[in-house]
């Protein structure tokens, strides 16, 4: 029997949380594909979330990331062989690679803070309610006039 991991399809998204549940309960598998880099997406609060990527040996000037509509777009270069030492290695068991991530946003969710420290990204999101979605209390009045037709 074939298993297919469809979970990339989904677990890049954010602010779209009881349709990542749905999926998530129907289409669990327990053969997760290797990723690079790793990353988290938490939910601190109804309307925060933080993505975190492990991007040890990037510094700030390596990593770019940016906003085109709902896609967000995390880029790490580490410039090209010529510019490394000439080290000679026993053994690299640390992620040494270019990498490219994208992260697919609600319309509602806007990027408001990145910050690196210690090797990890924490991208800072918060889905921002639009006025005309909010709940709000109506008045109701005593003396009104029906309308005559």
């Amino acid at each position: 029997m074939t298993t297919f991991d469809l979970s990339p399809l989904w677990r890049s998204s954010v602010g779209f949380d009881e349709f990542d549940r749905l999926f998530d309960s129907v289409f669990s598998t327990n053969n997760k594909g290797a990723s690079y880099p790793p990353y988290n997406i938490v939910k601190h609060d109804k309307n925060i979330y933080q993505i975190t990527m492990a991007i040890a040996g990037f510094d700030q000037n390596q990593i770019n990331i940016s906003q085109e509509g709902n896609l967000l777009t995390v880029k790490g270069e580490m410039g090209s062989e010529k510019d490394k030492d000439k080290t000679e290695y026993l053994y690299r068991g640390i992620a040494n690679r270019n990498f490219e991530r994208k992260f697919e946003l609600a319309d509602t969710v806007k990027v408001i803070n990145a910050d690196l420290k210690n090797g990890l990204l924490s991208i800072d999101l918060e889905r921002e309610i639009p006025e005309h979605q909010k709940p709000r209390q109506i008045k109701i009045n005593t003396d009104s006039k029906l309308l005559s037709a």
